[in-house]
């Protein structure tokens, strides 16, 4: 990000609490940190406040997506968020209802209702504690830093483009079109300029209240919160779905649960590394996971549509807002619950416009300017930059970061697998103390992919009665490299000549005592 950039968005002072990745996360990122002094609990109630703002349009859009009506997901931004603040492993990190959970389970809505689709919530809630149980937070470590820059680039084109809608959609009309604008622009300057004056309040609250003071005193017909749908007028219940507790339904409602929960933890854990890497700390990520599947089963149960970590409300908390402890979590759901139900005719009144300059500088913020600058471009390996443009593509394209992170790992991989298969090289060595003896070295790492091409790079016919392959520069790694090697003694057997692989290492020799001979090479 650029020093004028960074210099435009808010600080996100106090310096980042240290957060441990015990199960408890410490007590750093709890509550009782929340209120280790008044500047710290100012900064977490006012992000709190902020975040339950923006989760209003956000969780009813996303509503809409998922076919259900509007206060199911504004219920289930609340059963996320005040859960996950508990259970959650990433302090300050806003789980609620989201679009990529809502694509997923809509067609459950679409063909059997309301009551399938709470129990595909609560069984995706259940295989995701399973999944965190079982330690899948681990397979992080396989997520490369391109498809992670490529991550946070397309969330931040996502954010932008979730924008336009409010922007250009059908409430724009010629009437209103200039002061809507206007109105986004007045947002920005704010949010841009106030921190050089002052840091005591946020700045997306302050331009949030003064546009909206600014609507109301204008009499201004822009659209507002209140025509993006119904907001709730009482508190959420238990719910229980009346579903046959059979095969056929498990059958039905499987494949979308597995679906969600997959969506979901990847969702949580990117979300998740980004924040860590924003704020120089650690979290629990299998506690995340784990928690993030309670999050749903509880949000299930009050009738929720399920949902994972929200991307642009965690960028707002944390970052805009320097947020950094549980409790701004809990007071986003919380202060969500207050403001639908108990002052419900106000938030009406706030005006999209306000909304969307907090969400356009957010965007802005995510974005990684280093990562798209053509010095950058011209210095990074093209392969890493083809990593992060195809999680990109695909992301933008499908607005799910799931198949976009999933994409850009597949991408990787083949291409670092394509690179690493080209440094394999056997080479003939011309000194020998026998006459009828040639040997060869081989050098770097035998796998599937290098290995392929081992077999034509000896001279069967030419080569004298004895070869020896020297393997002290190499290592065996799997079955398709023994089978290779099998199929060179093989055809030097037909030759009547015999090749001896000498120099292994102990890993390697115990692989090709094993599985040599048994594989079917050169038969």
């Amino acid at each position: 990000m650029s020093d004028d950039l960074r210099a435009s968005l808010p600080d996100p002072a106090p310096r980042p609490l240290p957060v441990t990745g015990s199960p408890d996360a410490a007590s750093s990122g709890s509550f009782r940190a929340a209120f280790s002094s008044g500047t710290r609990l100012r900064t977490e109630v006012l992000a709190g406040l902020v975040v339950a703002l923006a989760l209003i349009p956000e969780a009813i859009a996303f509503s809409i997506i998922a076919g259900v009506d509007p206060r199911i997901g504004l219920f289930a931004a609340f059963t996320m968020a005040v859960t996950i603040s508990f259970v959650g492993g990433r302090p300050a990190m806003i789980s609620a209802a989201t679009g990529a959970v809502a694509l997923v389970i809509a067609p459950v809505m679409r063909d059997h209702g309301l009551d399938h689709l709470v129990a595909t919530v609560i069984l995706g809630g259940v295989i995701q504690v399973v999944l965190g149980l079982l330690g899948v937070a681990k397979l992080m470590r396989f997520v490369p830093r391109s498809v992670m820059t490529g991550f946070v680039n397309a969330l931040a084109i996502l954010i932008f483009t979730s924008q336009l809608p409010h922007l250009f959609g059908d409430k724009i009309t010629p009437d209103n079109r200039w002061w809507v604008y206007t109105l986004v622009a007045a947002g920005l300057a704010i949010i841009v300029l106030l921190p050089r004056w002052t840091k005591v309040v946020p700045a997306p609250l302050v331009a949030i209240v003064l546009i909206t003071g600014a609507v109301l005193l204008g009499g201004l017909d822009v659209p507002t919160v209140g025509d993006e749908g119904e907001l709730p007028q009482s508190l959420p219940t238990l719910f229980f779905p009346d579903v046959p507790l059979t095969l056929e339904t498990l059958r039905t409602i499987a494949p979308y649960a597995l679906a969600m929960a997959l969506v979901g933890i990847l969702e949580s854990l990117m979300t998740a590394k980004l924040v860590d890497d924003i704020t120089d700390t650690h979290s629990n990520k299998t506690r995340e996971s784990w928690g993030q599947g309670v999050a749903n089963i509880v949000t299930g149960f009050f009738g929720g549509m399920g949902g994972c970590a929200m991307i642009g409300q965690t960028m707002i908390n944390v970052k805009a807002s320097g947020a950094r402890t549980r409790l701004s979590t809990f007071l986003a759901g919380t202060f969500l619950l207050a403001l639908v139900v108990g002052l419900g005719d106000v938030v009406a009144t706030i005006p999209m416009a306000a909304l969307v300059a907090v969400m356009i500088m957010v965007s802005v913020g995510t974005f990684d300017w280093h990562s798209a600058r053509p010095s950058t471009l011209r210095r990074m390996p093209k392969s890493e930059t083809a990593v992060m443009l195809a999680t990109v593509a695909v992301t933008v394209a499908t607005h799910n970061l799931a198949y976009g992170v999933i994409v850009g790992v597949v991408v990787a991989a083949v291409l670092f697998l394509r690179r690493v298969a080209h440094l394999t090289t056997v080479t003939r060595l011309d000194a020998s103390d026998e006459d009828d003896e040639r040997v060869y070295a081989v050098d770097g790492e035998l796998f599937f992919a290098s290995s392929n091409d081992l077999v034509y790079q000896f001279d069967y016919a030419g080569d004298p009665r004895r070869v020896v392959v020297d393997m002290s520069r190499t290592h065996v790694w799997d079955a398709s490299t023994v089978a290779a090697l099998d199929a060179v003694q093989h055809k030097y057997a037909q030759h009547g000549k015999t090749v001896e692989f000498r120099g292994l290492d102990a890993d390697s020799a115990e692989r090709l005592a094993r599985l040599a001979g048994t594989l079917g090479a050169g038969h």
